[in-house]
């Protein structure tokens, strides 16, 4: 980055370093953190999206409905988290290359699946291969996030299920004898005081959506834990090491950041305990 870094060999201590954490590959790495904030962003919403539905499925009075909600929470509960993470990107992006290739190649003769390979067209590959390397990775990432959403959100399903029916009943008599319809009731009264019971559940899958984040770096991504090890345990030309390998040192600033995040999480959502549960009425009493 700097004029001076032509040569690293030939320069020492703070000149070293400046040229050495400012190369391309540590920009990408600096860069990636904000990938795991990304991640974190645009997956809380999906998740709540999926609890809810989950939760709401779960309380229906209609059978089949009823079903889809236990199978969801307990199909995903019940399988490692692992096998999710894997299949959903996969299985999402072939169900879109399929599609893609009976709207686009109604011509194509061949077999899609061709013992472990599944084969399509050009024009149905997603992205397409002349996309540019932002436009995959993009891709890459939004298919991950998604698979996130699907895991967490039935575990999140199962803490607002919990949390709604904790509401005290007679509450809800209540707003029914007050002539409130069944979703005002559960818009002023239910859903208002059901955050007092979900926080502390979802405060703790917050907690282990963050731990989940390296997870990326086995979808594909190139996450902090990808650059972390290709910096720490890669020699090159231009930069080489006092020691053989670095990765321990990556490994500790990774250490760091996810300690001092948890750290921040945990004050937050103590905060908002705090301020949700005011003035409500609570199993220890009122707040």
């Amino acid at each position: 980055m700097f004029d001076f870094c032509t040569d690293p060999n030939a320069l020492e201590s703070f000149s070293w370093w400046s040229c050495y954490l400012t190369t391309g590959k540590h920009i990408n790495f600096y860069i990636s953190f904000f990938v795991v904030f990304a991640l974190l962003i645009v997956t809380v919403p999906l998740i709540l999206i999926f609890a809810f539905a989950g939760a709401l499925l779960r309380q229906s009075k209609i059978l089949p409905l009823r079903w889809i909600g236990v199978i969801y929470t307990s199909m995903v509960r019940g399988v490692p988290d692992i096998i999710f993470f894997l299949f959903v990107p996969i299985a999402l992006d072939q169900g879109i290359e399929y599609l893609r290739h009976k709207a686009k190649c109604s011509d194509w003769t061949e077999t899609i699946r061709q013992g472990n390979d599944f084969v399509v067209c050009q024009a149905a590959k997603m992205p397409v291969g002349s996309s540019a390397q932002w436009i995959h990775e993009t891709y890459g990432f939004f298919l991950a996030a998604f698979a996130f959403s699907i895991v967490f959100g039935a575990f999140a399903a199962n803490t607002i299920y919990g949390a709604l029916n904790s509401v005290p009943n007679a509450q809800l008599e209540t707003g029914s004898a007050y002539g409130m319809t069944q979703r005002q009731v559960f818009m002023r009264i239910q859903l208002p005081q059901m955050w007092t019971y979900a926080l502390p559940g979802l405060s703790n899958l917050w907690m282990i959506l963050v731990k989940a984040t390296p997870l990326l770096f086995l979808l594909g991504v190139e996450d902090i834990v990808y650059y972390a090890k290709e910096l720490g345990g890669t020699k090159t030309a231009r930069f080489t090491y006092p020691h053989a390998d670095w990765r321990l040192g990556y490994f500790i600033v990774l250490l760091i950041f996810y300690l001092g995040l948890s750290w921040v999480s945990e004050k937050f959502f103590d905060h908002l305990t705090s301020k949700v549960s005011k003035g409500q009425a609570t199993l220890s009493g009122s707040s």
